[in-house]
């Protein structure tokens, strides 16, 4: 069940920030627990409040396997002496009927947020399970709304060392920035930088139109004028193409051609992506698709050196991304095809996250990103020629502004009411099958408390109907593919697991076979 977010207290003044950059950074004169103002929630982040639904809540979901292991009390220290200089971590969520806010909890209280759990007694070689089902459950409890929304629960013994179960709501910030934030609580991680104290924004949709000119606009062309009336009205506009994208796409145009050369460009893209995003067809039917029920499954494979992924990608021309969506492709059809299931023609569409911040700012909470349509072609069997498909599809999207349009389509979402936000987001939930994450960590191992961090693994939330999530995440000389499924959709993603190394090997060994010449 999912809690629902009541409030009869006043409605907070917000101090003045941008929309979106209100980032939760140290502040001068506060701490966590101290008496401070609050802050207005960016429009994107309450989209991403409000998106809780029955079947998937909004957490970000992680852990970190440890050797040796830890105890409950030096790693609360660790957590509370590092996490806590982002006053975010210290703030709780109120809501209003124009949005949300920002406010600082006088009952925090570090326990509430960093507690020991044990797993329940498994036979020997079943350790791994017993964790991934609690994590599974985990990712289907709602975390306190009194409260800032973030937990870590720690498995003191687990596989002869520790386990780190971390769980934060993601209108707290994106994945990228809270791997940054997480690596300042390694060994040697680094101090949050000085913030900056911003100037007076402007809230709603004008606060996205100026990030958005700022950040991409100005790269494209030196007449930054223009380039602000271009980018608003194409954001705007596209965004309206969920209405009538035919009709959209004439104005761009219209508007495009009355411009200089380089914004006729930008403003024809700008409408063009938009019509793409709106008109992508529903995604082939497939028994990963349906009405999600009300529990999840976790599972991840052992690390794949990321060497042999490399050398691969040399031979082929092709990325590192290249090859390992291809192999997620190769599990996805063997594992239709373990059911009987016909793939030919078949293709999923994942949506994956892309970074819209400089990556100075990846320390920086809040939600800046957007949202990729990645389809994978399951009806090819030859894996070579499957790697290049991939290759060929990623490459088309490059330089595409979709990823800008779906931050847009978040923004607005996030100014509308419940209803209408759930209507607009379930364009994607009816069009995807899955959300995908590719994210490269550190080359080598960290440490944690003294502790040596031997595995990562997080997931992104999948929002509305969608039932699959995908985790690729390269750390330590390794990369590690994980899923979270819902039960009713894909009750054993151990399945699908188990099937990506082979997928990997027939490519590594078809690629050795290949006739290379002198």
């Amino acid at each position: 069940m999912v809690t629902k977010i009541k409030t009869k207290q006043p409605v907070m003044a917000p101090c003045n920030s941008e929309d979106g950059v209100d980032l939760g950074l140290p502040a001068e004169g506060h701490a966590a627990g101290s008496a401070a103002p609050s802050a207005r929630m960016s429009k994107v982040d309450t989209a991403w409040l409000r998106m809780d639904g029955e079947h998937n809540l909004m957490m970000i979901v992680g852990v970190w396997i440890l050797k040796p292991g830890l105890k409950l009390q030096e790693v609360s220290a660790r957590i509370e002496s590092r996490l806590l200089k982002f006053p975010r971590f210290g703030q709780r969520v109120h809501q209003d009927a124009t949005g949300a806010s920002w406010v600082t909890d006088a009952d925090f209280r570090i326990e509430r947020h960093v507690v020991a759990e044990v797993l329940p007694p498994v036979t020997k070689g079943q350790e791994q399970l017993a964790l991934q089902n609690r994590l599974a459950e985990l990712a289907m409890e709602p975390l306190d709304i009194h409260h800032p929304l973030w937990q870590f629960r720690l498995v003191e013994d687990y596989q002869g060392g520790s386990a780190l179960m971390c769980r934060i709501h993601h209108c707290i910030a994106d994945g990228l920035a809270l791997i940054a934030v997480t690596q300042s609580m390694v060994d040697g991680g680094m101090e949050p930088p000085t913030p900056r104290h911003p100037a007076p924004g402007h809230d709603g949709l004008e606060g996205v139109e100026e990030w958005i000119a700022d950040t991409l606009v100005k790269p494209f062309t030196e007449v930054t004028v223009k380039a602000l009336d271009v980018a608003g009205d194409g954001v705007v506009g596209a965004l309206g193409l969920l209405l009538d994208p035919r009709k959209g796409l004439e104005q761009g145009l219209e508007k495009g051609l009355a411009s200089s050369a380089g914004l006729a460009k930008l403003a024809y893209q700008l409408m063009r992506d938009g019509a793409s995003l709106a008109l992508m067809p529903d995604d082939s039917p497939t028994r990963l698709k349906g009405v999600p029920g009300a529990s999840k499954r976790v599972a991840w494979c052992q690390p794949i050196p990321l060497a042999e992924v490399k050398a691969i990608g040399q031979a082929l021309n092709c990325s590192i991304n290249d090859v390992l969506l291809s192999c997620v492709a190769g599990a996805l059809a063997q594992y239709m095809k373990s059911f009987g299931d016909d793939t030919t023609g078949k293709e999923v569409r994942a949506m994956v996250p892309v970074n819209l911040r400089p990556m100075d700012q990846a320390y920086k909470l809040g939600n800046r990103f957007g949202l990729a349509p990645v389809v994978l072609p399951l009806g090819l069997d030859n894996p070579i020629e499957r790697v290049f498909e991939v290759r060929r599809r990623m490459s088309a999207m490059k330089g595409s502004l979709q990823p800008l349009l779906a931050f847009g389509l978040l923004a607005v979402a996030g100014l509308v009411v419940k209803p209408l936000q759930d209507a607009m987001l379930n364009l994607f939930s009816r069009k995807t099958t899955a959300v995908m994450t590719n994210v490269p960590g550190p080359r080598e191992k960290l440490k944690f408390c003294g502790a040596t961090l031997e595995q990562s693994l997080f997931w992104v939330p999948q929002s509305g109907t969608v039932g699959l999530g995908v985790s690729i995440l390269s750390y330590g000389g390794g990369v590690q593919f994980g899923i979270i499924s819902d039960a009713t959709l894909c009750p054993e993603p151990q399945k699908i697991i188990d099937l990506f190394e082979p997928e990997f090997a027939k490519l590594s060994l078809l690629t050795l076979m290949l006739p290379w010449g002198n």
